[in-house]
């Protein structure tokens, strides 16, 4: 699992260690983890170090002297190194490490081979303009990309696209969603003895071996009751489509039996392509959980299940079409167990602002506003999936494939999630939900492993992606030795 802190919470885990007089000792941790990150950057593109060109952007304060200490040692390893001191001035020790190691400061950006973005650091907030348009060349950000907001994501228009990111002491929740998700490029954590003073992260994220560690694993006891029964209002005349991919994707995560409520055409079309789904036109028989919204539009009786589902009291997803029609019901069966799904365009509509622009640039802080505000969990949709508690407690999955931007994609995505709330009935709901964006992007991964895809090849892609998370295909059975 991964975990990420805001920076403010970094610089504060860095006080105690300044105020025992330990600053030089980070720094010189920093710089070494920063240049070693260049060296191998520039061997897996295939380059030497000893006559390469490497430029800096060097701010005054601790950011860049992390940056000079780093070219001074890059310089004895026989890089031609050169800095642009963008306030005029820069941090004295590293100003003169990085002078003594033959380094040479200049007034404007020459050519180079990898540039290191060393201007401003996790302190900064509101707006920046790079004094130079972005290099043709290799752009290593030391900490952060300089103008990104290291708490939400947040920056401005100007801000140059690392190629990488190494970053200092902990993860930065704002290189995980918002702009940050797309400037950042791969990020690289440097550990300099942060750990025992950092707080709880601000967001968390699942990684593989925690995505698999938290999937029913299968056990001999199971029947098709005590497996997980999902029950599914989705569907209707003008979009029967969204019934068959959620069906698909909740039995292709593994639960037990799904129970489809739909018009009587809907129901045909899903028993067509999953004989094994039970159905009717209204809610009826027993199930662990509910996922309702795709496809029933404006269905009076797809309406009413759905009402029917909300106050049942159990885990329920509301998607697509239900997220119109929820804030009528929301007064009476809110709660941590109801998961909405909404894209940035939805949540705007169902928060009566702010903006779709806003809620994309900073897509935790209104995730955490939604989940507040309405009492509900949220799954905000978008390059970085972002789960939200109403305690605040955060997920950000950002495993997806672009083409993932699909018609569908997201009924899959509610039949995996409602899959997984009948069947992994231990998690919290917010914990189902960054599981359920994992899996989804996984299997938008194994998709495109074939090239583009519709949302009808990711069905198979999340069986396949499932198995590859828990390759087990079930308990061992003793089988009794042959007779001879």
């Amino acid at each position: 699992m991964t975990e990420a802190f805001t920076g403010t919470q970094v610089r504060a885990a860095e006080t105690p260690l300044l105020e025992a007089g330990r600053g030089p000792e980070l720094m010189a941790r920093a710089a070494h983890g920063l240049a070693l990150a260049v060296v191998r950057l520039i061997h897996r593109e295939g380059g030497r170090v000893a006559g390469a060109r490497v430029a800096a952007l060097v701010g005054k304060g601790n950011n860049g002297g992390d940056a000079l200490f780093a070219l001074a040692e890059l310089a004895r390893r026989g890089a031609r190194t050169t800095a642009v001191l963008t306030g005029g001035r820069a941090h004295p020790a590293g100003l003169e490490a990085f002078a003594r190691a033959g380094g040479r400061t200049t007034e404007r950006l020459e050519a180079a081979d990898l540039v290191v973005d060393a201007v401003l650091g996790t302190g900064f907030t509101g707006e920046y303009a790079p004094p130079f348009r972005r290099p043709d060349a290799l752009v290593v950000a030391c900490d952060l990309p300089s103008g990104l907001d290291a708490d939400t994501g947040a920056a401005g228009p100007g801000v140059w696209r690392a190629d990488l990111t190494v970053t200092f002491g902990a993860l930065k929740a704002g290189l995980l969603a918002g702009r940050g998700r797309a400037l950042a490029g791969r990020v690289e954590v440097v550990d300099i003895g942060l750990g025992p003073h950092l707080p709880d992260p601000d967001v968390r994220s699942l990684d593989a071996a925690a995505a698999a560690s938290l999937l029913p694993a299968p056990r001999d006891d199971w029947h098709k009751y005590s497996r997980g029964v999902l029950g599914l209002v989705a569907g209707s005349e003008p979009y029967p489509g969204a019934a068959v991919l959620a069906t698909a994707g909740a039995l292709a995560t593994g639960v037990g039996m799904v129970r489809i409520v739909a018009p009587d055409a809907v129901r045909r079309l899903v028993l067509s392509a999953h004989p094994e789904v039970v159905g009717s036109s209204e809610p009826s028989g027993r199930v662990q959980a509910w996922a309702a919204g795709p496809g029933i539009a404006d269905d009076a009786a797809q309406r009413r299940a759905l009402a029917v589902a909300l106050e049942s009291g159990l885990p329920t997803v509301v998607d697509a079409s239900a997220l119109d029609v929820l804030p009528e019901l929301l007064g009476r069966v809110a709660g941590e167990h109801v998961v909405v799904t909404p894209h940035a365009g939805e949540l705007e509509r169902l928060l009566g602002g702010p903006s779709r622009e806003a809620i994309e640039a900073q897509p935790v802080r209104w995730a955490r506003e939604a989940a507040g505000r309405l009492a509900v969990t949220v799954l905000l949709k978008g390059p970085a999936t972002v789960c939200a508690a109403p305690d605040g407690a955060a997920w950000v999955q950002g495993e997806g494939h672009p083409y993932l931007a699909t018609a569908g994609s997201g009924d899959t995505l509610t039949g995996i999630l409602g899959a997984l709330l009948a069947t992994a009935q231990g998690l919290r709901p917010v914990e189902a939900a960054a599981l359920a964006a994992f899996v989804h992007g996984m299997a938008g991964r194994v998709a495109a492993e074939s090239g583009p895809f519709g949302a009808g090849a990711l069905a198979p892609a999340v069986r396949e992606a499932v198995a590859r998370l828990r390759p087990v295909a079930g308990p061992a059975v003793p089988w009794p030795a042959p007779e001879r």
